[in-house]
């Protein structure tokens, strides 16, 4: 315990309480969990997350199911209910408790899982942006390309260039 004070004290935080598995700090101390456990860590001790971080970490793991589910469901959930039958809570708790945690939404985590999906379908280079859509939900092939350039930065067309292996053109070779 005098171990994980001194490692918070050196951090800057002021314990006022430090107990087995837990530590209480002053209540004008801002805390960044974040940046607590590395300093932890070095010092030797495991982090354990909080009922809220582990439910969150629950949803991630579902919100992966899901894209599954919307591949073979011939009649797919929609996200609120496909988790509100996962984890028999309201989707808005549930929203609430990811939106705190993971400081985005579960819909913005969602259509990040997405497009990390359609970057593997690209980089295999054996569907077209239409079948991708098709295969993901996507209303159309435009809604996804729209959505991909919102969440990578870059067009798929601009996606697919750069996964191209760099080929050298016939009056180069030696």
């Amino acid at each position: 315990m005098e171990a994980v004070r001194t490692v918070l004290e050196k951090a800057g935080y002021r314990p006022t309480q430090v107990t087995l598995g837990e530590a209480h700090l002053d209540e004008h101390t801002p805390v960044d969990p974040a940046a607590v456990a590395p300093l932890l860590r070095e010092a030797g001790f495991d982090v354990l997350m909080g009922r809220a971080e582990q439910m969150t970490e629950q949803i991630k793991g579902a919100l992966v199911e899901y894209l599954e589910h919307l591949r073979t469901a011939r009649m797919p959930l929609t996200t609120s209910a496909f988790l509100t039958d996962r984890f028999a809570a309201t989707y808005s708790h549930l929203s609430k408790v990811f939106s705190r945690t993971a400081n985005l939404t579960i819909e913005k985590y969602l259509i990040r899982l997405k497009i990390e999906r359609v970057k593997e379908m690209l980089s295999y280079n054996e569907m077209t942006l239409s079948e991708i859509a098709d295969h993901m939900r996507y209303s159309s092939g435009q809604h996804l390309s729209n959505q991909f350039r919102q969440v990578t930065g870059r067009s798929v067309s601009e996606f697919r260039r750069e996964l191209l292996p760099k080929r050298l053109s016939l009056d180069q070779l030696a």
